[in-house]
């Protein structure tokens, strides 16, 4: 699963920069929004799981609206960002989400890395900045 995550991230950015070039990158947002909402809504349905939507409780429920707020956010500046760059530059420079993700999951979940995922993490962060620095 962890290899077609990879695989369809990776077209994502290049068919969103195709569909960019001629487009408002906005407007594209907001058709890609479209189409993941109902993928998604179809795969809930087909799981059988839509019925257990009155079960989330209101602060998951505001956990989850925040998130896709933060969702909408994110993809409004990263349409924005490889409709007027290089994907090659944008794309690393977006996953540096990671390393703040690592430090919020410390601060608000008070998660800890082992050694051996900080010198990853920093690894990563360290070819990520050479990617888009020298793309």
């Amino acid at each position: 699963m962890w290899l077609a995550a990879a695989v369809f991230g990776g077209l994502t950015a290049i068919l969103a920069k195709c569909g960019v070039r001629e487009t408002d990158s906005d407007l594209a947002t907001a058709i890609r929004t479209v189409v993941v909402l109902l993928f998604s809504w179809l795969v809930v349905l087909a799981a059988g799981s839509a019925g257990t939507i009155t079960e989330i409780s209101p602060r998951s429920l505001l956990f989850l609206v925040l998130s896709g707020a933060a969702t909408g956010a994110s993809w409004l500046c990263y349409y924005a960002a490889i409709q007027s760059g290089k994907v090659s530059v944008v794309v690393p420079v977006d996953k540096m989400s990671l390393l703040l993700t690592v430090g919020f999951s410390r601060v608000f979940l008070g998660e800890k890395l082992s050694r051996t995922a900080l010198l990853g993490l920093l690894l990563m962060v360290g070819g990520t900045l050479l990617m888009a620095v020298w793309a």
